[in-house]
């Protein structure tokens, strides 16, 4: 079992009016919410943990959730609103403003942390940039880590980190308990603006993670690791947004990896080239259908 654990909001979505005004449209959505979603289609036994309102959208969610095979019974249920997340697009790449104070995900705290033993942890997304819910992740990681896989994407919002000082030594803390991390060739850059890419990600496999997922937009991926650094184009593909790419990118990879049953501690410390190889085209492959259609829309295993 896989255990996605962050952020689940509303994504407002541009859209226009048949009467030509300018409008928003609400989508289930969230970093880790979207990666979730992507497993469960994808066909791998997946559970979600997040705070999520009792609230209308939060019922948005949990259909979501069900609706793509996704377990949510591990999540904790408040009466708090709703995060919602306005996105404006830009040649089909998406920025976005969020309004989260006091909402049911961000006072999640390490008392909410569910009874579960994953065999899988991915965390990841703008809930390990605000407190107090980054505290109950890092602890959920501290608690898992030292017998379950623990993937992490922290998926980098800039305009959404109040403390960057904090921010990154909470992540350089989590990243030491991690087995595979993945960044864009940007949040890399943010984390480590001193260091070229490739010395950049030697540094942080020298420092113990394992597979470290250097992802390049159009270009492809990177993978690292103690032996093998692997490369993969991105998929060629008509895009229409961006909105879950990378979300669903993190799906593939874990996916494809639990398919080859390779999500155990001692498997992943020692996965050869193919291995890797797979995964990550796996992961660019599905990519490039949710970037092909409107809205974080991951691929169900029948479109793959």
């Amino acid at each position: 079992m896989i255990l996605c654990a962050g952020e689940a909001l509303i994504d407002m979505l541009p859209r226009e009016t048949v009467v030509g005004e300018n409008a928003f449209a609400p989508h289930a959505g969230g970093a880790v919410f979207n990666t979730s979603i992507a497993l469960g289609r994808l066909d791998v036994p997946v559970q979600f943990f997040s705070g999520i309102s009792s609230d209308l959208f939060g019922d948005v969610l949990r259909k979501q959730l069900a609706a793509s095979s996704v377990d949510s019974s591990p999540a904790a249920i408040s009466d708090r609103p709703t995060t919602l997340a306005f996105v404006t697009l830009t040649d089909g790449h998406a920025s976005y403003a969020f309004y989260d104070e006091n909402t049911a995900g961000r006072m999640l705290s390490p008392d909410d942390l569910p009874d579960v033993s994953p065999q899988t942890l991915f965390v990841g997304g703008i809930s390990l940039a605000v407190e107090p819910c980054a505290q109950a992740y890092e602890a959920l990681v501290a608690q898992h880590a030292p017998h379950a896989v623990v993937m992490m994407d922290p998926n980098v919002r800039p305009s959404f980190i109040k403390d960057a000082d904090l921010y990154r030594a909470r992540i350089r803390r989590m990243m030491d308990q991690c087995d595979i991390v993945k960044l864009s060739d940007e949040d890399l850059a943010w984390f480590m603006p001193d260091d070229s890419t490739k010395d950049a990600a030697h540094r942080l496999v020298e420092g113990g993670v394992k597979l470290l997922c250097i992802t390049q937009g159009a270009t492809g991926v990177t993978a690292y690791t103690p032996n093998h650094t692997v490369f993969v184009s991105a998929e060629k593909a008509t895009v229409v947004d961006t909105v879950g790419a990378g979300d669903t990118f993190n799906a593939g990879v874990l996916a494809s990896l639990h398919h080859a049953d390779a999500l155990h501690k001692d498997t992943i410390a020692n996965l050869d080239a193919p291995t890797i190889r797979n995964a990550l085209a796996f992961g660019a492959k599905v990519a490039a259908i949710t970037v092909s259609r409107a809205g974080a829309n991951p691929p169900w295993a029948s479109e793959v």
